[in-house]
């Protein structure tokens, strides 16, 4: 168990405080056995780590932020360079590699490291957006060359990055085997964020974006996500996310496997029109998802090894998610890993070695004196100098890309990419055909070859969708590049189409979708659609958005396909065919005058009262659009989520459906009309004569005003944790109504302010001069996030039929002392003990202050930072 903070309530969750953990006898970790855990730096190097990433040699890079996800001021972030060179687990050498604020990812690749953070003006000190950057080391001596360059600028949303700081802006970035930079962005989104190549690009809320590392290429990968803070990538690259509270309202934590060209549903479909997305692979439950890492290292024990590892801040939790194949997607089944408070990001070397950041309470706004990264190896591990890879030959770098480490694969692949095109084609090639080795040394092979031979690899692609091990891969990396679609033959993509393998067919459909082939769209529209596509019920408040649903994956990446190819003709031509189903999936989003016209017509044209019901429902879903997104509204943290639209808009096709769906309601008897007012409310049409009018989504979520709300009772719990410290940071609070509170919610019964006092629970009368008010507020919030070391709650069960709760105050070989939180003391013989065991949630109940205003937690908050005898 590792280091705590101090918490203003008894929590029950068993971290222990630094010198406490790095001390305590091995025997004693509740963590892996076969691993051992060690202290890198404490705060006073890496006070507040946000992110990290290790160089394949072992140098590590840490993203200091201690403007945090609610700060605001800048000049308060870094990036330190530490290396261990005598491989003992200690950094000897440390520089400041570079300074940036909000530091949010790092990759290292040879002499380059990648950083988004923060932008701040140099003149107001207020942010200016976000952006992806590279910084270049050449002469080795641990400080960055120069100033930034540039790869993405403006890659969030700049209001809001000014209004509340960076909780839900563009976050973690990894680099996949293909050579592209994938970024995990939260759902504040971004408007016209442009690239190295001037391309601009807009996304409403949140999903993936990748660019290539020199700045060009900048897409959407897919969409759908609240606050996807890092992703994993494996070596056939599945992505996969511990997504950051992707529920809305009770603010769960999804694992999902992210697929290209996917929609993912947040917040507009995931409630009432789940039958239209990709689900999660499993809803785990309250938490806060941060970095992730796909280990693949063969100095690991393999129960430990070719999985998804995910941080959980929430959690203070690293856990492990074991995916299994199905079709073309997978299940999961997660379980806890490693015990680190508050854990940040994660990232493992060459050598084995895997490092792992701790915020550690460092709090919302970032803290000076919180905060540290430890190392974890194997227990047998020894260290074994990683290659030169700048010095080797090309024939010798294609022996470390046949190697069994995901990081030795991927550095040298980016290495060969620097050599004369035609060798290191020709040798990464020479991997590819190997099949006596493994599929991830080929994959790896064939993605390099690629990316060096470019535009001539596209004969020797083809040739390998003819094998079916690289079936799949040969079909990604020809639609890789869309530049590349008029030189692509459609061929190997229909023949995609009929494989057995659904991972294959995935990758055909994505293709032809990408590559912008017409003549794909009659054999996309065959796509048989399952039985699982079923919308939720009336009175169903919430779709199974967390369900794995395999057999809804490749008709939804058709419908996606569908949509890319401007398939409106052809699928109105497809009503009432066999092929009608995934036709008016595809006809919900497609908001032109054609869809309408042949959607009214094929109404008026069938007697099929089953196709007229679902046809009606598709008129009315196109009444309304989206409103094109500019960035100068978000949806906040509890978005009105309904859906299918949030800032919903009509359009030049508006009017028609209204004047159709009019004259079907004059005509209707009680149940016609019955549909048609459900359909008015479920697809926000705001339609008057169909009922109560709903009242269309506002552009802008609505303006807090805090001076009207902040005397508001309840509003602590109506708001999120960010919200209510955005609230009291802005509220200073009386201290004599928060002593009186103290009293009225309970605290003073397990809590005391002055030494004299009866000790019961955690002594808080030295708490100001011990935690800042962010802390203390965090504490209330979140009793379960941390503990006071040595007040875990111990249950025990002992002979005669006794049972204990409390506190150990004492114990010895025989016996021990426990204190309860009415204060009574009582002791226990160990012989007695029948079993004992440590809560891991606090006895502090969730929501004891949501009954609150804003001003009274604010009061609660001062009376107990002034708390410092």
């Amino acid at each position: 168990m590792f280091k705590v903070i101090i918490s203003l309530f008894s929590a029950l969750f068993a971290f222990f405080s630094s010198g406490f953990f790095f001390n305590k006898p091995k025997a004693e970790f509740d963590n892996p056995p076969e691993l051992t855990i060690t202290r890198f730096t404490g705060p006073e190097i890496t006070p507040s780590p946000a992110c990290l990433a290790v160089a394949p040699t072992g140098e590590v890079f840490v993203g200091v932020d201690m403007i945090g996800s609610l700060g605001k001021d800048p000049g308060k972030g870094r990036i330190m360079k530490l290396i261990d060179t005598d491989h003992d687990g200690k950094p000897d050498k440390q520089t400041e590699f570079a300074a940036v604020d909000n530091p949010r990812g790092i990759i290292v690749s040879g002499d380059k490291v990648y950083v988004l953070h923060t932008t701040f003006s140099k003149e107001t000190k207020k942010a200016t957006g976000m952006a992806l950057v590279v910084f270049e080391d050449k002469n080795g001596d641990g400080v960055a060359d120069g100033p930034e360059q540039p790869l993405i600028e403006n890659f969030s949303n700049t209001r809001y990055l000014q209004e509340r700081g960076t909780d839900h802006a563009t976050n973690g970035i990894r680099m996949g085997i293909d050579g592209w930079i994938y970024v995990g962005v939260g759902d504040f989104g971004f408007h016209d964020a442009v690239d190295r190549s001037g391309k601009k690009l807009t996304m409403l809320g949140g999903g993936v974006v990748r660019v290539r590392p020199d700045g060009t290429g900048m897409e959407i990968y897919m969409h759908g996500t609240r606050n996807v803070y890092d992703i994993a990538i494996d070596p056939f690259m599945n992505i996969f996310s511990r997504e950051n509270t992707n529920d809305g309202g009770g603010w769960n934590i999804r694992f999902s496997h992210f697929i290209q060209s996917g929609e993912y549903g947040y917040p507009l479909l995931f409630q009432h029109f789940t039958d239209e997305i990709i689900p999660a692979l499993v809803d785990v439950g309250g938490g806060s998802g941060t970095g992730s890492l796909y280990m693949d290292e063969p100095t690991w024990p393999a129960k430990y090894n070719k999985v998804p590892m995910m941080a959980d801040w929430g959690r203070s939790m690293l856990y492990i998610h074991r995916v299994t194949p199905d079709g073309p997607t997978f299940t999961q089944k997660d379980e806890e890993f490693i015990q680190l408070p508050q854990i940040t990001d994660l990232d493992v070397d060459g050598s084995g070695r895997l490092y792992l950041s701790a915020w550690d309470g460092a709090g919302y706004s970032g803290s000076p004196g919180k905060g540290y990264v430890v190392r974890v190896v194997p227990n047998d591990w020894k260290y074994v100098p990683f290659p030169d890879l700048p010095k080797m030959s090309e024939k010798k770098l294609a022996e470390v890309l046949k190697s069994a480490s995901a990081v030795a694969r991927l550095n040298a692949s980016q290495e060969l990419l620097k050599r004369p095109a035609k060798t290191a084609a020709a040798v990464a090639l020479k991997i590819a055909e190997d099949k006596s080795l493994s599929l991830e040394s080929r994959v790896a092979g064939f993605y390099t070859y690629a990316q060096a031979a470019g535009q001539s690899s596209i004969p020797t692609l083809v040739n390998f969708t003819k094998e079916p091990a690289m079936h799949e891969f040969a079909l990604r990396i020809l639609a890789d590049r869309k530049e590349w679609a008029p030189h692509v033959s459609i061929e190997p993509f229909l023949a995609g189409l009929k494989d057995p393998d659904l991972r294959v067919q995935a990758a055909a459909i994505i293709g032809l979708g990408r590559l912008g082939y017409p003549a794909a769209i009659p054999a996309l529209l065959q796509t048989k659609v399952p039985a699982s596509f079923v919308a939720p019920g009336k009175d169903v408040a919430e779709g199974p958005h967390a369900t794995p649903n395999s057999p809804i994956i490749i008709p939804h990446l058709a419908v996606r396909a569908l949509l890319a190819l401007n398939a409106t003709d052809a699928c109105v031509a497809a009503i009432g065919t066999e092929n009608s189903t995934l036709a008016l999936w595809a006809l919900r989003y497609m908001h032109n005058q054609t869809a309408v016209n042949g959607l009214i017509a094929a109404y008026k044209n069938t007697g099929d009262v089953n196709l007229k019901h679902e046809l009606l429902g598709n008129i009315a879903r196109l009444y309304r659009e989206e409103a094109p997104y500019d960035a100068s509204w978000w949806w906040g943290t509890r978005p009105d989520a309904p859906g299918p639209y949030y800032n919903a808009i009509t359009w030049d096709g508006s009017a028609a459906i209204e004047a159709f769906l009019k004259g079907e309601w004059d005509k209707a008897d009680a149940g016609g009309k019955e549909y048609i007012s459900y359909l008015n409310t479920r697809d926000r049409m705001g339609i008057a004569a169909f009922g109560v009018e709903e009242k269309p989504v506002v552009a802008e979520a609505p303006k807090v005003d805090l001076d009207k709300v902040k005397s508001i009772k309840g509003q602590v719990g109506k708001s999120s944790i960010e919200d209510v410290m955005l609230a009291i940071a802005k509220i200073e609070g009386d201290p004599v109504v928060g002593k009186a509170l103290f009293s009225r919610q309970g605290c003073i019964n397990c809590h005391t302010l002055d030494k004299s006092e009866k000790p019961k629970g955690p002594f808080m009368g030295q708490i100001g001069s011990i935690m800042n008010r962010e802390q203390i507020a965090e504490s209330i919030l979140k009793p379960s996030a941390s503990i006071s070391q040595g007040f875990a709650t111990n249950v025990i069960s002992a002979k005669g039929n006794k049972n204990y709760m409390g506190f150990v105050t004492a114990e010895s070989a025989e016996r021990l002392v426990m204190r309860d939180l009415t204060g009574t003391v009582f002791t226990v013989n160990k012989s007695d003990i029948i079993n004992r065991k440590e809560l891991e949630t606090s006895m502090m109940p969730v929501g004891l202050a949501n009954a609150l205003s804003y001003e009274e937690m604010a009061s609660l908050v001062n009376f107990l930072s002034k708390q410092k005898k």
